[in-house]
């Protein structure tokens, strides 16, 4: 490998660098090609080794519970190894290296002596570096696999309890929309619940379609909203306005499935059911920096009478915020309160991400 290349030329460079300022130092000036034809097949020679010590290193692996047969297993091959190596290297030294010795060249055999006595220690020390290096990879690697399973799993855990919950979305405003067809069949207001059977179906069509999806567009939210207040408008008919201001650029955002629809059934359920007169809804959404906010507005008469709908123990409102916990972590804003002149405002802040 291209990096394996680079690593030990480098080595070799930095411990020819080191003789030539050794010999330099003692005022003997040996050519540096000379000093690098004994240096660099040194080094480029424990490269080629080091797959074949890497394989010992599996072959023979060194464990907590068993690790003194491996040991001596490989001093004997790093001992083989570090011969076979420093008999090669003698060759470089004594074909390359130039003596100023008054006894005149070197004999080979005298240098690979010299070569084992001095170096045999550090041809040791160099293998079992290469095999620590290997397990040392060969743990890391291990590691982030395990820590990549684990991030699968809590993946997929995460996306059981999102699903979970996102089912019990759906009976809710199932069984309240029966719930108010039963109802206008008792009033005999037939025409009214088949038009809302035929649009529950459509609903339920849609629903079943964007079933396996988490997260959605805003624009794909906002077409299920539509469809879900056309059912609420044969329930309330007139008594209903419904308005919906959404910057353009916020249309294109990621946002959880079905986030906004208990927030319009909360602001319907507790401020136009109980009324009357005429209520309006508000949904609008807009952008501040890497923020999207959502929000839906009523102008009923507030919750600050209604302790279970100011805390959010709805269920429709439980399973929002604990949805968005799911998703977002800490990452989120989440508030329920009474607007500042009349009504009620559920506000939700969430990372701006493009779907």
């Amino acid at each position: 490998m291209t990096w394996q290349f680079a690593l030990w030329t480098f080595i070799g460079l930095l411990s020819t660098s080191q003789y030539y300022s050794f010999y330099r130092f003692e005022n003997e000036r040996f050519p540096l090609w000379r000093l690098m034809m004994w240096q660099m097949p040194n080094w480029y020679l424990w490269g080629l080794l080091t797959p074949l010590i890497l394989l010992f290193g599996k072959r023979f692996r060194v464990e907590r519970t068993r690790w003194l047969a491996p040991i001596a297993t490989h001093l004997l091959i790093a001992a083989l190894i570090a011969f076979s190596h420093l008999s090669i290297t003698a060759f470089f030294r004594w074909a390359f290296f130039p003596t100023t010795s008054p006894y005149g060249p070197a004999r080979f055999v005298n240098m690979w002596f010299v070569t084992f006595a001095t170096s045999f220690h550090i041809a040791l020390l160099i293998y079992f570096a290469i095999l620590g290096a290997g397990y040392s990879f060969e743990f890391y690697r291990k590691y982030r696999e395990r820590e990549l399973a684990a991030s699968e799993l809590e993946k997929q855990l995460a996306q059981a309890q999102l699903q979970a919950l996102k089912m019990q979305l759906h009976p809710h405003f199932l069984f309240n929309t029966l719930h108010n067809i039963s109802a206008l069949v008792r009033k005999k207001e037939n025409q009214t619940a088949v038009r809302m059977i035929s649009g529950l179906s459509d609903l339920l069509r849609y629903v079943l379609q964007q079933n396996e999806a988490q997260a959605i567009s805003l624009r794909q939210e906002l077409d299920f909203i539509e469809q879900y207040l056309e059912i609420e408008r044969l329930r309330f008919q007139d008594r209903i306005k419904v308005q919906i201001d959404v910057a353009e650029e916020t249309l294109d955002a990621e946002v959880p499935n079905l986030i906004l629809q208990p927030l319009v059934e909360n602001a319907i359920r507790h401020g136009i059911a109980g009324r009357a007169d005429a209520g309006l809804v508000e949904i609008r959404s807009w952008r501040s920096k890497d923020t999207l906010w959502l929000e839906v507005r009523d102008d009923g008469p507030g919750i600050s009478n209604d302790p279970q709908i100011e805390n959010g123990a709805g269920l429709g409102l439980k399973n929002t915020r604990a949805r968005l916990k799911q998703i977002y972590g800490e990452v989120f804003s989440f508030e329920l309160q009474n607007a500042e002149s009349v009504g009620a405002v559920a506000k939700l802040g969430i990372p701006f991400n493009i779907s």
